[in-house]
């Protein structure tokens, strides 16, 4: 008896695609096929598919561990240090001073600017470290302490903290949404957690139960879980508007009645979200705006650093900052985005689709990081998120738009001496991703070049760094360039992705959306 699609799916964990045993056993090895295609391909033929699971976890565990065997945000750089030393220094923060002072303790090292549930999560790992490491969090005796045991401890909190509210996530949404695991392995989220240092899987992990809740109509569900993303990361709010739009698109959708009813519901879930999140800082006024002005730091300025946006793009020819106002620059970036962001949000109200949200997520965030206010390098994880989701119907783009994000981040990784496993993951996540080429119709010979001519750009940058010294005078020549070609592909992006959302065709009898027919697209 032929086994039937379901048990083959069971037998493969849950993985519909590369791990299914039904592309799998199909894969005739014409062409260049992902090497995971081929280790699926052995599990099934062997009768190991039910290690199909395991083996991507594993795998997983293994990729991530030895990026952290190399440098982080600071290693070694007092008296500030990085990234690195203000996630531990929030354990120590935390641990010792009540929660009402979390948000006032010297603030000029590392003071807290983070949303509450960050703040929570940091009183969780420190107080595990206390039991373990107390030398660890004690405070301000423990700054810039950098002996092995806390590199180990805070390296098995990011991963421990991805494995809880990351992968799940992942899995569900796989198997509801791309059936592919590729989400497991995006180079410039497992480098910049894993290598730099943070805990960003933890808000793209709530962002997805919000995706896959939204998705199937849990619709406090998913307001709930995007608001402990915002809870989380103050950067969640670069989805805000794809996601208010697209549950208003639905609320409109049910009629004045039934749509008032749900939005009152939703209305609920998101101020009671926030009252609890924010309940140990509601006593006073002056506490609540001291929480705002941390997590709102408007005086930092346009963008920091040298970050692939319009902005810093723009300084090399306009001195933005000289000619006006913080606050003038505040409102200027404001109105860019909403002008960038508001078509696909529009859009997406009119047709509050599961597949046109995807879309709007990717265009408002792309949006978002283009034109905002405050703009970090480390933003452009949030646009790939619904970027990977989109793997298997763009794999040509989103693959070039995976390379040109890690690309964007290298000045930023090169300080931290990430340059060897920012080569090898970009390797890594190229081989792996080649399974959807194939799956691909061929692209527009001009998107071709077009792409072929930006790899050779982003090449030559790296070996002119790497050989040739900048002129003394201009030591961020090189920086520069790359921020220059990653702004202008990132707008192309933007472009693209906005006309693939509006190109999307709804049927009207059911609400469901599916692609137009594009030549080389």
């Amino acid at each position: 008896m032929r086994e039937t699609e379901k048990a083959r799916q069971r037998r493969f964990g849950g993985i519909r695609n590369a791990s299914a045993a039904k592309e799998v056993g199909q894969a005739d090895g014409v062409g260049f096929a992902s090497p995971a295609l081929y280790w699926f391909k052995l599990l099934h033929s062997t009768g190991g598919s039910h290690l199909a699971l395991l083996s991507i976890y594993l795998f997983v565990i293994f990729v991530r561990w030895t990026v952290g065997l190399n440098g982080y945000s600071g290693r070694g750089v007092p008296p500030l240090y990085g990234d690195f030393e203000a996630q531990r220094h929030w354990m120590e923060l935390t641990v010792n001073v009540p929660p009402v002072k979390w948000y006032w303790y010297d603030p000029a090292y590392w003071g807290l600017d983070y949303p509450p549930i960050t703040a929570y999560h940091s009183w969780i790992m420190g107080s595990i470290a206390r039991t373990f490491i107390p030398e660890m969090v004690e405070l301000d005796k423990s700054r810039g302490i950098e002996a092995l045991s806390v590199k180990v401890f805070m390296r098995l909190s990011a991963l421990i903290t991805e494995f809880i509210c990351y992968v799940p996530a992942v899995v569900f949404i796989v198997n509801r949404w791309t059936g592919q695991d590729q989400w497991l392995r995006k180079p410039s989220l497992i480098i910049i957690d894993h290598g730099h240092f943070q805990y960003n899987t933890a808000m793209l992990g709530f962002t997805l139960w919000s995706i896959l809740f939204l998705s199937k109509g849990y619709y406090v569900l998913g307001s709930i879980a995007f608001c402990l993303s915002l809870g989380f990361k103050q950067m969640s709010l670069f989805y805000a508007l794809p996601i208010f739009f697209y549950l208003l698109g639905h609320c409109y959708r049910r009629g004045p009645r039934r749509g008032l009813q749900l939005l009152v519901k939703l209305g609920l879930s998101v101020v009671t979200s926030f009252l609890i999140m924010l309940a140990p800082f509601l006593r006073d006024t002056d506490q609540r705006l001291q929480v705002f002005r941390r997590v709102f730091p408007l005086h930092r300025g346009l963008y920091e650093d040298k970050v692939a946006n319009i902005w810093c793009a723009l300084s090399v020819i306009l001195k933005l900052r000289s000619l006006f106002t913080v606050q003038t620059l505040l409102y200027i970036s404001l109105f860019m985005t909403l002008m960038c962001t508001l078509p696909a949000s529009l859009n997406l109200f009119l047709n509050p689709t599961p597949r046109r949200l995807i879309y709007a997520l990717l265009n408002g965030s792309l949006a978002f990081f283009l034109f905002s206010f405050q703009v970090h390098e480390k933003s452009i994880l949030l646009p790939l998120l619904p970027a990977m989701l989109l793997l298997l119907e763009e794999p040509f783009m989103v693959v070039w738009f995976g390379n040109v994000a890690m690309f964007s981040m290298y000045p930023l990784l090169k300080r931290d001496e990430l340059a060897l496993p920012y080569a090898l993951l970009l390797v890594l996540f190229n081989l792996m991703a080649s399974f959807a080429w194939r799956r691909s119709a061929a692209p527009a010979p001009g998107l071709w070049l077009l792409k072929m001519m930006s790899y050779v750009a982003m090449l030559s940058v790296h070996i002119l760094d790497i050989t040739v010294p900048p002129p003394p005078r201009l030591p961020d020549t090189y920086t520069m360039a790359n921020v220059g070609i990653s702004t202008a592909l990132f707008v192309l992006f933007l472009a693209y992705f906005n006309f693939r959302q509006f190109a999307l065709v709804t049927d009207g009898r059911t609400g469901t959306a599916s692609s137009a027919k594009l030549k080389g697209t």
